[in-house]
């Protein structure tokens, strides 16, 4: 007997051949297939779809839904967190987001989340979700509910918050542990090293050694790990800023934090202050419907210029992979003044990085040139990554026949061929920005990684 769900979906398909523009349509097959229990289904339609459509929020949110629902959750939140860092987040992605987080076990990012969405559309309200996250709505968004605002004050009395907000590091590595960026590792000397090592010279000239960097590029291609060694290269200390550690959702502890955790680099200087994802501290305030942000941006300003403290020896690195929704103040002299921008590994690099991951495993004659040049605009994690499927491979063949067998370059270029490079969605979006959004040449170098004329 012919299964009538089939038909309505072949239904469905026959209408998309003929209106294959109709995102509505094919969200409302992904959508049916997502109630049918067939997550892995919907995600590709909404993955071949995406191709055509590429940018389209409604068909990004099917399927980062279609991913979480069949049980990846790394990859639903990589599209949400590009989502809710856009310039005008959309409700529905704040409250996916926070679905997201409540799996993972993050009540506390969870919440803040949602909030944000029933802000933006309270009519996405999902009851469901507020009891899992023991949320009463009810209460005023400023004023938290009495039982968790006793909860916390009971906390601040018998559990005094520590000073030391973020662990201080002693990196060990330089710059030779690090695969090429020669261009970056240069432009990083220039700023900040050269002024460290040569103090004397610099002051001669009225120049301080201390400053900031804004490293822009692609997920996955060492911007925390030239942060690092940037650190081991002046032999000073490190801190490693996430935005967990600054962000709150009490009014006002946000400020406090940053505040707290500048205080804390100044008083182990020499130290390199690193914050990832710095976006998402200074996300542009003309796009902010609330203060709250405001007030955090204006705190990061004015610890970014001393404007109460001496920021001598306190080297500040921001990596972001969307410069342009930061707020331009940021980029002002004094503050992030330099933009670097950090591009996948050229050849050499990516030979470099391949080696090191394949260090300690068994392999046979690796011609890793051969391998390099199938791996155009791969990071450095996606090198990784097929490292690791080749070896998962050797694995599942070893179980099989009971004999392991050493990693070929064959083996790598197979992995590389059924990987996509993750960086390409980053440069569909980047270039759009370059071209249109490029005010004094600031992101040149994308269009010159592109081969892109102006």
């Amino acid at each position: 007997m012919t299964d009538p769900n089939n038909i309505a979906l072949e239904a469905l398909r026959n209408a998309i051949k003929l209106a294959p523009d109709n995102q509505e349509l094919i969200d409302h097959l992904g959508r049916t297939l997502l109630a049918l229990l067939r997550a892995s289904e919907a995600a590709e339609v909404y993955r071949s779809a995406l191709e055509r459509h590429t940018g389209s929020l409604l068909l990004q949110l099917g399927l980062a839904e279609s991913y979480w629902k069949s049980g990846k959750l790394s990859h639903a939140l990589a599209i949400v967190e590009t989502l809710i860092r856009g310039a005008k987040p959309d409700a529905r992605a704040w409250v996916l987001h926070a679905r997201l987080m409540q799996a993972e076990g993050d009540i506390r990012a969870a919440t803040a989340s949602y909030r944000e969405g029933m802000e933006l559309d309270p009519q996405l309200a999902d009851s469901e979700l507020e009891s899992l996250l023991g949320l009463d709505l009810s209460f005023e968004d400023s004023e938290p509910p009495k039982l968790a605002r006793n909860a916390w004050d009971q906390e601040e009395i018998d559990e005094p918050e520590s000073e030391e907000l973020a662990e201080i590091e002693r990196p060990t590595i330089t710059f030779n542990d690090v695969g090429g960026m020669d261009s970056v590792k240069e432009d990083i000397r220039v700023k900040i090293i050269y002024p460290m090592q040569h103090s004397e010279m610099f002051a001669a000239y009225g120049k301080r050694a201390g400053g900031g960097i804004l490293m822009y590029g692609p997920p996955g291609c060492g911007k925390t790990l030239i942060a690092r060694a940037t650190a081991g290269e002046v032999h000073s200390r490190f801190m490693a800023i996430g935005i967990n550690e600054v962000l709150d959702m009490y009014v006002g502890n946000s400020e406090k934090n940053l505040h707290a955790l500048f205080e804390q680099a100044r008083r182990n200087r020499p130290c390199v202050l690193f914050f990832d994802e710095v976006d998402a501290l200074g996300a542009s305030r003309s796009d902010m419907r609330r203060t709250g942000g405001r007030h955090l941006i204006n705190q990061f300003l004015a610890e970014l210029d001393g404007a109460q403290s001496d920021n001598e020896g306190l080297l500040c690195l921001g990596a972001t992979n969307a410069p342009w929704h930061l707020d331009h103040a940021f980029k002002r002299p004094g503050r992030f003044d330099r933009m670097i921008f950090v591009p996948p590994p050229d050849e050499p690099a990516r030979a470099e990085i391949l080696t090191m991951a394949l260090k300690g495993k068994p392999q046979q004659g690796i011609e890793l040139a051969k391998v390099t040049a199938k791996t155009k605009d791969f990071s450095g994690a996606d090198l990784h990554a097929i490292v690791d499927v080749a070896v998962e491979a050797k694995l599942f063949e070893a179980i099989k026949t009971g004999k392991p067998k050493p990693i070929t370059t064959q083996d790598l270029i197979a992995a590389a061929k059924n990987h996509r490079a993750t960086t390409l969605d980053w440069f569909a979006a980047a270039r759009n920005h370059a071209i249109y959004s490029n005010e004094g040449g600031q992101y040149d170098p994308i269009l010159q990684y592109l081969g892109v004329k102006r």
